[in-house]
């Protein structure tokens, strides 16, 4: 069970709870009117839509900032990986897959900052994003190939298996959701849990020093590998029938190995 973070706690005293009073709703005693890993969504949300406001004032042709430059070249790795991984017209994936991308780097790395947790540490927030990823990729499956087309090869190529092929492909799919919100927030939960229990009861801040070092790097490998898999899907949601069974295996071979060699 996760402890209120400061300042979620300090936002619900001076802000929530007194609108939820005034709204006529009953809080607990011992309790916000809004969870602490609402709160740190919210500060999430509004932070990056002002940094995109601020940034896009400063966008310029001929004379770049360093935020632009930086931004151009995380938007060329991400096309490029998009490229490799979902092919042709990968681009136009951009939005959905560079949102939870950004989304979730920045709820990881929230928890470092003191007084803060990491929303993606609360298994609700991450199976909102795996849900919206599994979301996505059907509905792009559904509109490619149509709701029969796109039903019909989970049962594979063999008809007299389908009685057996549908049902797995389908707990299959499902478990996706499982898998892209338990990773996500086992890893999260992990790293807030040790560097808070340093933190209380062996020395503040230092000891848990070296922890917050390596959480900077798998609150970040675990939003790449999250948005990693998400591309696999869409590779094989939009793919043709057995191609895209074929092509999606591929894709995710492919992706274990980049996995692989950045984890290396």
């Amino acid at each position: 069970m996760h402890e209120q973070s400061a300042v979620g706690s300090f936002l619900n005293r001076i802000l929530f709870d007194p609108l939820a009073h005034a709204a006529g709703f009953h809080v607990a005693e011992g309790h916000h009117a809004v969870p602490d890993h609402i709160v740190m969504i919210l500060l999430v949300s509004l932070g990056l839509i002002g940094f995109s406001w601020w940034l896009r004032g400063r966008l310029s042709v001929e004379n770049p900032g360093r935020a632009q430059h930086l931004a151009e070249v995380i938007l060329d790795a991400l096309l490029q990986l998009m490229n490799d991984v979902i092919g042709k017209g990968s681009a136009r994936h951009l939005p959905i897959i560079g949102a939870l991308g950004i989304y979730i780097l920045c709820g990881n790395l929230l928890g470092l900052v003191p007084g803060f947790m990491s929303p993606t540490s609360n298994l609700n927030v991450t199976a909102s994003c795996a849900i919206c990823s599994f979301l996505y990729y059907n509905s792009l499956g559904i509109r490619k190939h149509g709701l029969w087309r796109y039903v019909k090869h989970f049962a594979g190529p063999v008809w007299w298996l389908a009685w057996l092929m549908l049902p797995v492909e389908i707990v299959s799919h499902l478990a996706r959701i499982i898998s892209l919100s338990l990773r996500l927030f086992g890893n999260i939960f992990a790293e807030e849990l040790i560097i808070g229990s340093l933190n209380q009861y062996i020395f503040p801040f230092l000891a848990s020093m070296p922890v917050m070092f390596l959480a900077l790097f798998a609150g970040t490998i675990q939003a790449f590998i999250f948005i990693l898999l998400s591309m696999v899907y869409i590779s094989g949601a939009v793919e043709e029938s057995h191609e895209g069974e074929h092509g999606a295996k591929h894709h995710e071979a492919a992706a274990s190995t980049q996995l692989k060699a950045a984890a290396a």
